[in-house]
């Protein structure tokens, strides 16, 4: 299928994002920022909203959710600036709540990646009603993201375990609604969402929240440039459409996605010129860690000794103990420069990030259920029982929306919740699924183990973080600099609501995804206060953007 970029023919796949194919054929810069600088792919998942390109005339669309089902006309983005309404809610009179339609079902699942989808499939075979609402274009979440473009390799046995999983799930009566974005938790349970084309309301017995988590921001000067983006947006042009983000790529970060990442992508084609891990390198006295590891999960281990072979034989650097520093532009593509234990600068054509997680925990804090700050994660974490049980009657939450813990902790802890939450609507388990309810007890305990060992071993040396300077760009929607946020605590400005009235910083389309915990972090180095779980901006309605045409027309007008 061919798609038209600003009267460019470019081929493109049908079934992948237009990231992808724009990616494809070495268009990084997607738009461009009221103050005149380019953007392109960041997060890669609708977060950042940094890809935004105009399609067939209607702008502001995420080039990362966005797919090639048809011939298409593509323009860069301008500002960025909302267009005047249209569409079908455009000239008609506002609507009232009441015109608003509302779903009831006995079980309500925000999210299908594995815990989502496991949750889903526990509480249906209890015998629960179970509606299950995701915003990406087909379920699977970040973990389990599947191939969506045509003519490309086989799926691994990653994509296949995630599409059992999948089948499984749908073929037990679940509904699984992609493509719906839930923008609003009200209390008692009530959840705001749309789909293309309008609103509705949904109004369950039992609410499971499973929406995962985003990749952590690295503010460092050069961060917002075309072409630097984070692991997880690397990736997901590989998985979903065995795109390469780049030629040559340097991976820095802290943690083992960054190996998978380096390994996928050298099976593509590409030359990875570094890893670069910001935790020590593994010796002698890391062997506790490593027997804990081999004890719970010894065919993850497996998996991460045959990612280090695999880097070692493609002759990629691994370098440990060093962070990124810097990335300017360079002979076309990108020189990114590290620190640390070694000193050097890459040229290439692309710098992933995969400096950690943070919780996509916007429904579960506007719902008011308890949180505490845990110091060593440096992010909040909802308050729960074992079972995933919150403070809020009738709201469970599960898998790394709620603390750092990894696919399979989220797929056990899945199970559990949606076990509970049937049993809370008074559904008996059979004796089958008591047997699963206990294997994932027991699984959730033994892969928090292996989680808790394999952090240790990846802890980095707070030392190495970077001090960005003046210039450095916080926020990357409005362009606050740290040197702006410098010149409002000079102000007296003392708190992050205060910054955010001098600065704007926190009011750009990501809603502080990214800036909100870079200045929780700058704020406890300035003013020597310890972050809390009152910390930082709290989620505001929308928590995610809608389009005012989706927002005014009911859902089937």
């Amino acid at each position: 299928m061919k798609i038209e970029f600003e009267g460019e023919a470019l081929e493109a796949r049908p079934g992948e994002s237009l990231a992808a194919t724009l990616t494809a054929h070495g268009i990084r810069s997607f738009r461009t920022t009221e103050r005149g600088a380019e953007r392109g792919v960041f997060c890669g998942m609708g977060v950042c909203q940094d890809c935004l390109v105009e399609v067939d005339g209607k702008p502001n669309q995420r080039a990362c959710t966005v797919k090639v089902d048809r011939p298409m006309k593509v323009r860069r983005e301008g500002s960025g600036r909302a267009p005047a309404a249209s569409g079908p809610a455009a000239g008609r009179p506002p609507i009232t709540i009441e015109e608003i339609p509302v779903e009831r079902p006995q079980v309500l699942v925000v999210g299908a990646g594995p815990g989502g989808l496991a949750a889903a499939y526990a509480a249906r075979l209890a015998g629960a009603e179970v509606l299950v609402l995701d915003e990406g274009s087909a379920p699977g979440g970040q973990y389990f993201k599947q191939c969506s473009a045509a003519g490309v390799a086989p799926p691994d046995a990653q994509h296949q375990e995630g599409r059992r999983l999948i089948d499984d799930v749908l073929g037990s009566g679940v509904t699984v609604r992609s493509n719906a974005s839930v923008w609003g938790a009200f209390r008692p349970l009530e959840f705001a969402a749309t789909k293309p084309g309008g609103s509705f309301l949904v109004q369950p017995e039992q609410a499971i929240i499973a929406t995962g988590a985003f990749d952590r921001g690295w503010p460092v000067p050069g961060w917002t440039l075309p072409g630097v983006m984070t692991t997880g947006a690397a990736q997901t042009l590989w998985r979903t459409a065995r795109r390469l983000p780049g030629k040559r790529v340097l991976i820095a970060g802290n943690g083992p996605l960054n190996l998978q990442l380096a390994v996928e992508l050298v099976a593509g084609g590409a030359d990875v010129v570094a890893v670069v891990e910001a935790a020590p390198a593994v010796g002698v006295r890391r062997v506790r860690e490593i027997a804990a590891m081999l004890a719970n999960a010894p065919r993850l281990v497996a998996d991460g000794v045959r990612y280090l072979s695999t880097c070692r034989r493609a002759g990629v650097r691994l370098i440990n103990g060093s962070v990124l520093t810097s990335v300017v532009p360079h002979s076309g593509g990108l020189r990114a420069t590290i620190a640390g234990r070694e000193t050097a600068s890459f040229d290439v054509d692309v710098v992933c990030l995969g400096y950690g997680f943070h919780p996509s925990n916007e429904l579960v804090r506007a719902l008011g259920c308890e949180h505490a700050f845990d110091p060593e994660q440096r992010r909040l974490v909802t308050v729960r029982d074992t079972r995933g049980k919150t403070s809020v009657d009738g709201v469970w939450a599960l898998g790394d929306c709620t603390t750092l813990g990894g696919a399979r902790v989220g797929q056990a802890e899945g199970t559990l919740a949606g076990f509970a939450a049937a049993r809370a609507l008074g559904c008996a388990l059979s004796a089958e699924a008591v047997r699963l309810e206990a294997q994932a007890a027991a699984d959730a305990a033994r892969h928090r183990r292996f989680q808790r060992a394999l952090w240790r071993m990846y802890r980095m040396d707070e030392s190495l973080r970077v001090r960005p300077t003046g210039d450095t760009v916080m926020c990357r929607c409005e362009e606050v600099t740290y040197g702006q946020v410098e010149a409002a605590l000079a102000e007296g400005a003392t708190s992050p609501s205060e910054i955010k009235h001098e600065t704007r910083l926190g009011m750009g389309r990501c809603q502080a995804r990214y800036c909100g915990p870079a200045l929780e972090t700058f704020l406890a180095e300035q003013t020597g206060r310890s972050q809390d779980e009152t910390s930082g901006f709290a989620p505001r309605v929308p928590v995610k953007p809608v389009s005012v045409g989706d927002l005014s027309n009911p859902a089937g007008a």
